[in-house]
């Protein structure tokens, strides 16, 4: 259950990331408001890396969800037997970027056709997710969900959980991809994450 590292010798890790965003929303000509959204997928510090990218995030936090045990640590997440997957609290504008958007951005950001995790990271608590609020997000991620399986003429193995309790991971995991900017690019790469989005995203259409 523990995640493969394709790291060398020295080159200690887990996975990660959180924070403010470089790129926080300003308000223009309306007033800004705040949404939040959740979703995992795979090493937490790559999706917060990915969504702090997007106009209209404000951050993305790690930590886990979809789980029973209270106020997890992550040792216990990678073991397994808690529930939790490693996840992504993102907060946005609406005004700016929807959720419809972030969906978008997530397909891709995952493998979603992977259902023992993600890249080089197996075991339950590395499976993608979406974990929707309420009624009108279970709508969006299905419909988003059958999209994505259409194209790609496979089933997809991402879950659609609904949203409960989220637990912020570690403060060391916070804003990792910032903070250590070596490790992160030597993990994400050594992990062949951005070569299989590649051959995802010529599955979608671009």
């Amino acid at each position: 259950m523990m995640r493969i590292f394709i790291l060398t010798a020295g080159l200690l890790a887990m996975c990660a990331c959180s924070a403010e965003a470089q790129n926080a929303p300003a308000a223009s000509g309306g007033e800004s408001k705040r949404e939040r959204a959740y979703f995992a997928m795979g090493c937490f510090w790559c999706g917060e890396a990915d969504f702090e990218k997007i106009d209209g995030v404000y951050e993305a936090v790690s930590g886990y969800a979809g789980g029973t045990t209270e106020n997890p640590t992550y040792q216990q997440v990678t073991a397994g037997g808690t529930g939790h997957y490693e996840a992504v609290r993102v907060s946005y504008d609406p005004n700016i970027v929807s959720y419809r958007d972030l969906l978008d951005i997530f397909w891709r950001n995952v493998d979603p056709l992977d259902p023992s995790g993600q890249f080089c990271d197996k075991g339950p608590s590395y499976r993608s997710a979406i974990f929707p609020r309420n009624g009108g997000e279970r709508r969006a991620a299905e419909a988003s969900r059958d999209s994505v399986q259409e194209k790609l003429g496979e089933e997809v193995a991402t879950r659609i959980v609904a949203a409960n309790v989220f637990y912020a991971a570690e403060r060391y995991h916070q804003d990792y991809y910032i903070k250590n900017k070596l490790r992160y690019a030597f993990y994400r790469e050594g992990c062949g994450r951005d070569a299989r989005l590649a051959e995802i995203a010529e599955r979608l259409g671009g």
